[in-house]
């Protein structure tokens, strides 16, 4: 299984704007899933690390695609529409990390 994780590091007076990720970005993602290969994703917030400090990250999300070759050619076609969004929601400029699931 490829995914593209998508990490938002957190970042002090930062500005990220949750409830319009989940509700406007994340569905325009999803909207180009077949052309992305898109077979899933899901979000996650930090919410703290050990000994009581911030996360290293604010928001990470994983897109589950069938390959990362799709995902590339699927980028080509609508990359400029979803990076263009990311300044709607936040300031903080997105770490991407191709990843292999290992069992």
């Amino acid at each position: 299984m490829m995914m593209v994780n998508v990490m938002y590091p957190e970042s002090e007076g930062a500005r990220f704007d949750l409830d319009y990720y989940m509700k406007t970005h994340m569905p325009l993602v999803a909207s180009h899933g077949v052309d992305l290969g898109l077979e899933g994703y899901w979000v996650v917030r930090g919410v703290g690390a050990p000994g009581g400090g911030k996360p290293a990250y604010r928001v990470m999300a994983t897109l589950r695609v069938s390959s990362l070759e799709g995902f590339g050619k699927g980028m080509a076609r609508h990359g400029k529409e979803i990076m263009g969004d990311i300044a709607n929601f936040t300031d903080i400029t997105p770490v991407i990390q191709f990843s292999e699931y290992v069992e």
